[in-house]
């Protein structure tokens, strides 16, 4: 049992380690490639977890070649556009000023539902109103309504906001990020103060305090069990 549990150890941080080299882009998304490197990475660590009389390197030497090419097949994809369309693919317009492209839909195998169902899921209902709908190398669907059906602009109503920028967390689950806190500039004086303005006694009870560039504060209190 000790043996089992180490070698999955050992297995397991592996290949984590081997899929983080390969870049946050591959983990997001799959391409063709990275679905068959993930099924084969499974089937090949999956035979020396179970068989002890394998040695481990059986498992891992296979693992780390597949992990070679896929990121030698990477750079290429980045250096050349024809290597790139071969292995990923080129994005299809499904959905052309309104007028459905069925010819596109048959070739990718994209039925009508899926279509209906990405589209409501970016809150379009009528089809008229989609100038482009592109089918992504990943499976994904990028719409690109009329411009009469976009929203209006606070450039277009010659209206200048100030950008909030990015929120800092301070506050994560009761504990107090130090670091993101002196990052903004602020100290621990100016925590307390926005506890006691929220009437909060303890930092353990904030489930999450952030502030933006312009010193906008959010804070939400933990909820009661």
């Amino acid at each position: 049992m000790v043996i089992a549990f180490l070698r999955t150890i050992l297995l397991y941080v592996f290949i984590i380690a081997g899929i983080r080299l390969m870049g946050k882009r591959q983990v997001g998304e799959l391409e063709p490639s990275e679905l068959v490197l993930a099924l084969l990475i499974a089937d090949l660590a999956a035979v020396p977890m179970q068989d002890f009389g394998i040695p481990l390197l059986t498992g891992i030497i296979p693992i780390l070649t597949l992990l070679c090419i896929t990121m030698a097949l990477s750079v290429l994809t980045m250096k050349s556009v024809r290597f790139r369309a071969v292995v990923c693919g080129r994005p299809s317009i499904i959905v052309e000023n309104g007028i459905l492209r069925q010819r596109e839909m048959q070739k990718n195998r994209f039925t009508v539902d899926e279509l209906m169902e990405e589209l409501r899921m970016k809150g379009i209902t009528d089809i008229s109103t989609v100038k482009y709908a592109i089918l992504e190398t990943n499976g994904q669907i990028s719409v690109l309504p009329f411009a009469a059906q976009q929203p209006v602009t606070a450039q277009q109503m010659q209206m200048h906001p100030k950008d909030p920028g990015l929120p800092t967390v301070i506050i994560n689950d009761g504990r107090v990020l130090t670091r993101n806190l002196h990052h903004r500039g602020l100290d621990d004086i100016w925590l307390d103060r926005q506890l006691k303005q929220h009437n909060i006694k303890r930092t353990e009870d904030v489930f999450l305090l952030t502030v933006d560039e312009q010193n906008q504060v959010y804070l939400a209190a933990k909820e009661e069990s």
